[in-house]
């Protein structure tokens, strides 16, 4: 259980790290490219949803590391498939609604999605490599 600890402190503390910058550097390109633009969600939304749910991702695939199941593949492509669906959801106010330019908001939401999905796939990957 020890381990699993220590990964999990070690990840969360990178993921804030992730975020902060991600988040910083989206807002400032939003504020020096895209001041006009009116948006549907606000992009500390975005960032919310994405850090909690690769938070909540990892510790599960992390928790059952620990618990000896060393095969983990399935369980990630499951909660992968999961967390589209639940993208899916998190959109769906956008894309049933009759806000004007829907464009903008799909982009500030997929360009954070894959490189959230970008890191966690490297941090599970580190952490399986080393057991």
């Amino acid at each position: 259980m020890e381990g699993f600890k220590k990964r999990q402190i070690s990840f969360l503390l990178q993921l804030v790290a992730v975020t902060a910058i991600l988040l910083g550097m989206h807002t400032y390109l939003l504020s020096y490219f895209a001041d006009e633009i009116m948006f549907f969600f606000p992009v500390w939304h975005i960032y919310v949803f994405h850090f909690v749910i690769t938070g909540l991702f990892y510790t599960i695939i992390n928790y059952k590391f620990s618990m000896g199941k060393t095969q983990v593949f399935n369980l990630f492509m499951g909660m992968t498939l999961l967390k589209m669906i639940l993208a899916i959801l998190f959109l769906l106010p956008l894309l049933l609604s009759d806000f004007q330019n829907k464009q903008p908001d799909v982009f500030n939401f997929f360009i954070p999605y894959f490189m959230y999905l970008f890191f966690e796939v490297y941090a599970l990957t580190k952490f399986l490599q080393k057991a």
